[in-house]
């Protein structure tokens, strides 16, 4: 598995001022068992021992402590865990809480060795009950000491390590919300590092007096008076030095030390701040630190963070400002052009809308007399309507009364032909009459005196008979005109049967002519009514538009007139986006910013 770039080993060099602290702090032990001569001459082997056995179970033990409280790392560090985004916040939660508790654990270790070594020494070298005192107090007064040392150089280390974790994908802003600051503790810390810084260094001021004290006591019990008094001021000078010394060194380790912990944190927050004031947006990054040093550098991520994504936005907001500001002013010259446009057009719209509203009041009076009109002409198809009712009854009745006639007429040429078939043989029968009187005649001649009165009555049937046969043939004649005359009346009554049906039928044609023309009559009432209606309506529509149209002219006006005002407000807009634009170039964010 590949391991991140910066955490290799990263865990182990956290952990490594562990060691080296408990390590400084028996180099101390012995430093101060030598200029105060604790140790018995002679014993100083068996002492020596211990010491080395202690500090190397510490030292082991401190191992062991360190990667299980930076297991996470030790595990990132060494490809074992993959740098997930929940591994890296285990491991930044780990790296911020091991200078704590590297401190709890050395500070425990120092105590149990030095009671360990105590106890153990004593009853190996013979040593009193005052020789094991002064070793388990030199472990209770220097114990603090040293988890002082191991917690400032931890924290420089652990701080590292959170920096670098966090640059493996973490935000400041997660960075803070996974590990929130805790506020009001530094005082607390301050007074407990100082009271070691001051303790510490104390108990080595005074166990070296007491003991060269008692030294000096021993050297002069039966000594002459000028040897004591050498001996007192060796004994005072060379004490006092040493211990000034040791005290010196101890106080500058710590001063020093414990000032780098707590000007570190502050001297990045000022560079970021002066980075800042001169316009230097960079991403923000991790400032670790504890206690309200913490919660500083974490606001102040979280300000340099909100900072940057303001200048972006007011950059972005800018640049639009910018841009709208002179789409707005070159629009603003266009709705002034439009605006005077549409005033003009809105002052003809206006016109014609006043000129359609007269011819609408025209159209409504025309209309009402269009609807009179159609009411006149649907009463007028109604009568003729009825008139050609009864002009198509009359037709049938005349109708019927020429067929009347004309069967009439046929049958009076049929009793005219049955007539004359009489006269015939009436003229037939004269005729042979006229014959037979002739030959009656011209026999009774023949007869004589005998046949004379015969021969009268013959010429006197034959004169009937010529007078029946001349009037038979007046009968004929008149029968012949009679015929002529039933024939043209026959031909007469046959003609107007046609012009009577012809009359009828166009009769028929004028009546559905008129039905139609009364429905179309009675379509166009109803029409004309609602076109009057509608006209009306209209007109009422009309006078309406026309008074919303000077409405909107006025309106128009209106606009216009705001319109110049916008377009004075947008040239003010342009001027202020460009000082705007101006102000904002002046600050430069970084790569990976949010510009």
């Amino acid at each position: 598995m590949t391991v991140p770039g910066g955490m290799r080993g990263l865990a182990r060099w956290t952990a490594r001022p562990a060691l080296l602290g408990s390590s400084m702090g028996t180099v101390l032990v012995l430093l101060h068992c030598q200029l105060t001569g604790t140790v018995p001459e002679g014993t100083w082997g068996p002492f020596l021992l211990l010491v080395g056995v202690a500090l190397s179970l510490a030292l082991w033990f401190t191992g062991v402590h360190g990667r299980r409280a930076l297991r996470v790392l030790y595990a990132l560090g060494e490809g074992r865990l993959p740098s997930t985004h929940e591994a890296l916040l285990k491991a930044l939660l780990e790296a911020r809480s091991f200078p704590e508790r590297s401190f709890a654990f050395v500070l425990q270790c120092w105590l149990l060795a030095s009671l360990g070594v105590a106890l153990v020494f004593v009853p190996l070298v013979g040593g009193t009950w005052m020789l094991g005192m002064r070793l388990a107090l030199m472990g209770l007064f220097l114990g603090p000491l040293s988890a002082l040392f191991v917690y400032l150089m931890v924290a420089r280390r652990a701080r590292k390590a959170v920096e670098l974790v966090a640059a493996q994908g973490l935000s400041p802003l997660e960075v803070v919300a996974t590990a929130p600051p805790r506020r009001l503790h530094i005082r607390r810390r301050m007074v407990l590092f100082t009271a070691i810084a001051v303790l510490s260094p104390s108990f080595f001021i005074l166990d070296a007096s007491v003991t060269r004290a008692m030294d000096a006591v021993d050297a002069m019990v039966g000594a002459p008076a000028h040897v004591q008094r050498d001996v007192a001021g060796r004994a005072s000078e060379t004490s006092g030095l040493a211990v000034a010394g040791l005290v010196a060194v101890l106080v500058m380790m710590t001063a020093y030390v414990g000032g780098a912990v707590i000007a570190e944190p502050l001297r990045s927050i000022t560079e970021d701040a002066t980075r800042i004031a001169q316009g230097d947006f960079r991403p923000p990054r991790i400032i670790a630190a504890e206690d309200e040093v913490w919660a500083t550098s974490a606001a102040f991520a979280q300000m340099q963070t909100q900072l940057g994504q303001a200048l972006a936005q007011l950059r972005r907001a800018g640049l639009q400002i910018s841009t709208t500001t002179e789409q707005l002013v070159a629009t603003s010259g266009e709705q002034e052009s439009g605006a005077d446009e549409q005033s003009a057009s809105l002052n003809v719209t206006s016109a014609t809308t006043e000129e359609l509203a007269r011819s609408a009041q025209q159209i409504a009076g025309n209309a009402e007399s269009v609807s009179a009109i159609a009411e006149t002409t649907f009463a007028a198809a109604q009568t003729g309507q009825r008139g050609a009712a009864a002009f198509l009854g009359a037709m049938q009745r005349m109708k019927e009364d020429n067929q009347a006639i004309a069967d009439a007429v046929v049958r009076l040429n049929k009793r005219v032909q049955q007539i004359g078939k009489v006269v015939e043989f009436i003229n037939e029968i004269a005729d042979k009459s006229d014959l037979l009187a002739l030959n009656a005649e011209l026999e009774g001649t023949k007869a004589g005196e005998v046949g004379r009165g015969f021969s009268l009555v013959a010429a006197e049937m034959r004169r009937l008979a010529e007078n029946v046969i001349r009037s038979t043939k007046a009968i004929e004649q008149l029968i012949a005109e009679i015929r002529d005359a039933t024939h043209a009346a026959v031909m007469a009554t046959e003609a107007g049967l046609k012009t009577t049906d012809a009359g009828t039928v166009l009769a028929a044609q004028v009546d559905e002519s008129l039905s139609l023309i009364l429905e179309l009559a009675r379509q166009t009432s109803h029409a004309v009514r609602s076109i009057s209606l509608a006209t009306q309506q209209q007109q009422t529509g009309t006078d309406q538009l026309a008074a919303a149209m000077g409405d909107i002219l006025r309106v128009t006006e209106q606009n216009f007139a705001a319109t110049k005002q916008m377009a004075a407000a947008n040239a003010d807009l342009s001027t202020l986006a460009r000082d705007l634009k101006d102000a904002v170039e002046r600050f430069h964010v970084g790569p990976g910013g949010d510009a």
